[in-house]
């Protein structure tokens, strides 16, 4: 697999090491993010086993409220973690744009971040960032905690 093998979309995301966009895969069609992260920036930074230990934590969690890692690659230039997809964003953007959340939807999203909470707990994972920009939204209305970097 390789960059080739996706249309690349807009930028949906920044972070320290690279970028998030929005991809189809070419053959499938099937709709994905693609955290394209620098390898110069990485080893510059010593952050290659921090990337390691977020891919081997990532791949070994399936829960319905923890964005899937579907897979990774890299070239001589990038390392690319293929994401799900959700499509709403984070839940940091609809704070700011909305003001607050009604009590209904605020107390599901509770509840989802404190099952997946319970699950990675329970794999003895400990996810540093809790914060409203690395919760996810997916089309559902469903809460997908990210960034286990």
């Amino acid at each position: 697999m390789s960059l080739k093998s996706f249309d690349i979309g807009h930028g949906i995301g920044k972070g320290q090491f690279g970028r998030v966009y929005i991809a189809r895969k070419k053959i499938s069609g099937y709709i994905v993010a693609l955290k394209v992260l620098s390898i110069g920036e990485l080893i510059k930074v010593n952050a290659e086993r921090q990337l390691r230990r977020e891919v081997e934590i990532q791949m070994n969690l399936r829960h319905p409220n923890i964005l899937r890692l579907l897979g990774y690659f890299q070239d001589d230039i990038y390392f690319v973690l293929i994401l799900e997809y959700a499509a709403k964003g984070e839940l940091y953007k609809q704070l700011v744009k909305s003001g607050r959340l009604k009590e209904k939807k605020a107390s599901r999203y509770i509840a989802q971040t404190a099952r997946a909470l319970s699950y990675i707990y329970q794999k003895h994972v400990i996810h540093r960032g809790i914060k409203p920009e690395n919760l996810l939204i997916d089309l559902n209305n469903e809460i997908k905690i990210a960034d286990f970097g």
